[in-house]
């Protein structure tokens, strides 16, 4: 797998077409580590667990809050309660969210996205 360097993308919505071990696939590529779905494109996500969620590392969803009606973030293997700050931080952006392992998070996406829904995820990459 290749890895997206920060401050490259994806420029395009894509679904995801498969994840484990260490990382996703979609649009035909590659990536190996955490990624974010957003209306702007596909983007590298450094995140590595859920406890390394924070507003930093959600400062690009929360700038395209405009464009996004539901944020799913994948956690990782297991459930994760958003902490209160981070909630009221995505709240505040008019972001509605659901936390939820990653496996769940990204076959939601997918459906929604089918749907031409206006979702975005942010996804912890697994094992």
């Amino acid at each position: 797998m290749s890895g997206l360097p920060p401050e490259r993308h994806y420029p395009g919505r894509a679904a995801v077409e498969g994840y484990g071990n260490g990382g996703f696939r979609f649009a035909g590529m590659s990536h190996r580590g955490s990624i974010m779905l957003l209306p702007s494109g596909i983007w590298a996500w450094p995140p590595r667990s859920a406890t390394e969620i924070d507003a930093a590392s959600l400062s690009r969803p929360v700038g395209e809050g405009a464009e996004i009606d539901l944020l799913l973030i994948g956690t990782g293997r297991d459930p994760w309660r958003l902490p209160d700050e981070l909630q009221e931080l995505l709240h505040g952006a008019g972001i509605r969210f659901d936390a939820m392992p990653t496996a769940a998070a990204a076959s939601t996406y997918n459906v929604l996205l089918a749907e031409g829904r206006r979702v975005a995820a942010v996804l912890i990459a697994t094992d």
